[in-house]
């Protein structure tokens, strides 16, 4: 053990997961460091869906209410065809989630997300402009972290955090190549009132033949935020700082519905980012205590909301199996337990996200929205 009387935990990344995974196993009782690789945080201009199986983790963190005091909670979720408007599936949430799965949907910015977790975290030794360049396993079970700026460090247990383009990930199984899938994705946010249509929809999704566009309210219900999937197979750029052409992403839907035209006249300013694959992996830990969580093992196209929502499952799930242990072997079996349990259902929503078919028609969504991360059994599947 490198701490007397204690594991000593790095987590790479302070992303959502990362910081959740942090919050967590500090609440556990482990003395913590997380790593960042950026040298200040930023307001990235995102729209974040919380289901309720995200918000239950984000209570069971002590983050409920300061988020509550930021989100909406929509009453509804809509889907429409994306001409006619017509209907096509209604999930009631509002006091409903509420009802049937003890915990709220919610959305909001995706900074105020980071914000209040940046804050819950304050405890927490967080050391910024920490690239991570590689990792040993030391022959006494230790794990040593080797980055950019920086002295090394040593831990006990390693979080890996660091997102869909993860160093630990590529370290422990090798470079790869994920596949485009010839779609690009625009998101913008637009204060509401500069929206000249009334009636539109708080949270729907509209459908086309070959793209869509899903419309719904964040900070505090003052913004509107939208996010689409477009074919453009000649734009692969996987970055969220990339601008779009404001008048290319209105002709992409040109002939949608007046609403949908409504937002899209609004929007002054887009970014565009290409949808890439990535199948899932059959082991998320080395030969070592070190593991990946989020992004890192489970990216998946954002068709169900619940890249943050399965990455905040993680943290919950691998604090719990995390506590009592107090030696290697302890260390590591708890390890296998957290990737047993949890590789099947992420795994599940990666294929599910990737046929791009959630809620177009009703159905029932209390497969993913009612896990609870804070009391899964081990032996149950996820």
């Amino acid at each position: 053990m490198t701490a007397a009387g204690g594991l000593e935990v790095s987590v790479v990344g302070a992303g959502i997961g990362g910081l959740a995974a942090a919050i967590a196993l500090n609440r556990a009782g482990f003395s913590v460091t997380v790593h960042e690789q950026a040298s200040a945080f930023a307001r990235v201009g995102a729209g974040i869906n919380l289901t309720p199986n995200a918000s239950t983790c984000l209570f069971h963190l002590g983050l409920g209410e300061a988020v509550e005091r930021v989100a909406v909670a929509p009453p509804y979720r809509l889907s429409r065809t994306w001409d006619t408007g017509a209907v096509t599936s209604r999930v009631e949430l509002g006091e409903r989630a509420r009802e049937d799965y003890g915990a709220p949907f919610l959305q909001l910015h995706r900074g105020d997300l980071h914000a209040a977790m940046v804050e819950a975290a304050g405890g927490i030794k967080l050391e910024l402009d920490r690239q991570l360049t590689g990792y040993e396993v030391l022959p006494d079970g230790d794990v040593e972290l080797a980055f950019a700026s920086g002295p090394p460090t040593r831990a006990d247990v390693v979080i890996a955090a660091d997102g869909i383009h993860s160093r630990v990930r590529e370290q422990m199984l090798g470079p790869e190549r994920p596949h485009f899938t010839g779609r690009v994705a625009y998101r913008g946010v637009i204060p509401v009132e500069a929206i000249a249509a009334d009636g539109v929809d708080p949270y729907v999704k509209w459908w086309g033949p070959d793209r869509h566009v899903v419309v719904y309210r964040i900070s505090g219900g003052t913004e509107c935020y939208f996010v689409t999937s477009v074919p453009e197979p000649s734009w692969q750029h996987e970055s969220w700082s990339s601008r779009g052409d404001v008048s290319e992403l209105r002709e992409a839907f040109g002939g949608f519905h007046d609403h949908v035209q409504a937002v899209l006249a609004a929007c002054e300013v887009t970014y565009k980012w290409a949808l890439l694959e990535r199948a899932p992996l059959p082991r998320w830990m080395d030969r070592g205590p070190v593991i990946m969580i989020g992004d890192a093992c489970h990216p998946m196209v954002p068709y169900m909301a619940q890249g943050a929502a399965t990455s905040l499952e993680d943290a919950v799930v691998l604090a719990r199996c995390l506590t009592g242990a107090a030696d290697p072997d302890s260390v590591m079996t708890a390890l296998r337990r957290f990737q047993g349990h949890r590789l099947a259902r992420t795994a599940r929503i990666q294929n599910e996200a990737r046929e791009n078919r959630w809620l177009r028609y009703d159905s029932d969504p209390r497969w993913v929205y009612g896990y609870d991360a804070t009391s899964a059994s081990w032996s149950a599947e996820g």
